[in-house]
């Protein structure tokens, strides 16, 4: 060991240490950047479809909430707090069942343009999160309208996931956006914790998801889910979803994601990645 430390441990505890040892941010920064490489070499149809499965799987988190909303006495104080909670299904199921997520690329395909910047890189990361984004934004209008016209649900269960989505539409577009920042900044932030432990994904897709929802934070993807069933239920028309509820959204993502946390992911590494 450097430096005499570590004497009078055995060799079996030696490697104890080792084990126990939190993994440094330059390993942290191999690990998301070569899950960037594997995502950046899929085929488009692939990358699509496995955008749309996730599009419809975050409308799980506006069912959740507007379940919890709907059971949850009006009297309770703490009922929106609680109805939070349920944010976080459609975030679980979409992460760990591998689908695509737009906001989880702002950093896992980021990091190897970074790391070897190249036009074909960039343009890579651009085909990926065109085609990732144009599914979620499917996948999530198809699951509004199934939600509002097959009739899947009681209308009181619908009555309370757009009571959930009303609360967009009490946001002007500068709070939207600014609004998205943090939640980029967090949903980026779970690749990054995810590769340097080995156990406890649920306890970290959780916690930080919830932290989205209890900071009324806007997601692109999961407030598209909610802007669709207001404009397919007739609240609204879909150019205003577009334009006035997902577009802000999407900007304040990927600053919140690329512009803020990836940079910063990658500024504590560069000296130690280029020798410095």
């Amino acid at each position: 060991m450097e430096g005499g430390q570590g004497r009078g441990l055995k060799a079996s505890e030696h490697e104890d240490v080792e084990a126990l040892s939190a993994p440094r941010s330059t390993v942290l920064h191999e690990v998301v950047r070569r899950q960037g490489e594997e995502e950046l070499r899929r085929p488009n149809g692939s990358l699509f479809w496995s955008g749309i499965a996730g599009g419809i799987t975050i409308m799980a988190s506006v069912i959740a909430q507007g379940s919890l909303l709907h059971k949850l006495p009006a009297s309770l104080p703490w009922r929106d707090a609680v109805a939070d909670l349920g944010y976080s299904l459609g975030f679980l199921m979409v992460i760990l069942g591998r689908m695509q997520l737009f906001t989880e690329q702002t950093i896992v395909t980021v990091l190897p343009v970074m790391a070897a910047p190249s036009w074909t890189k960039l343009g890579g990361t651009a085909r990926l999160w065109a085609i990732v984004f144009i599914g979620n934004m499917i996948g999530a209008c198809i699951a509004a309208a199934i939600n509002v016209h097959a009739h899947l649900m009681g209308p009181e269960l619908l009555e309370s996931m757009l009571e959930v989505s009303r609360k967009l539409l009490a946001k002007d577009w500068t709070a939207l956006l600014l609004q998205g920042v943090p939640a980029g900044f967090l949903i980026a932030s779970i690749a990054w914790i995810r590769a340097g432990i080995a156990q406890g994904d649920i306890a970290i897709i959780v916690a930080l998801t919830t932290a989205i929802a209890l900071g009324d934070f806007t997601h692109v993807v999961a407030g598209s889910a909610e802007a669709f069933l207001l404009a397919w239920s007739g609240e609204i028309g879909f150019g205003h979803a577009l334009g006035g509820l997902i577009l802000p959204a999407l900007i304040g993502n990927v600053l919140g994601g690329t512009g803020l946390f990836t940079l910063l992911a990658y500024a504590q590494v560069r000296q130690e990645l280029n020798g410095g």
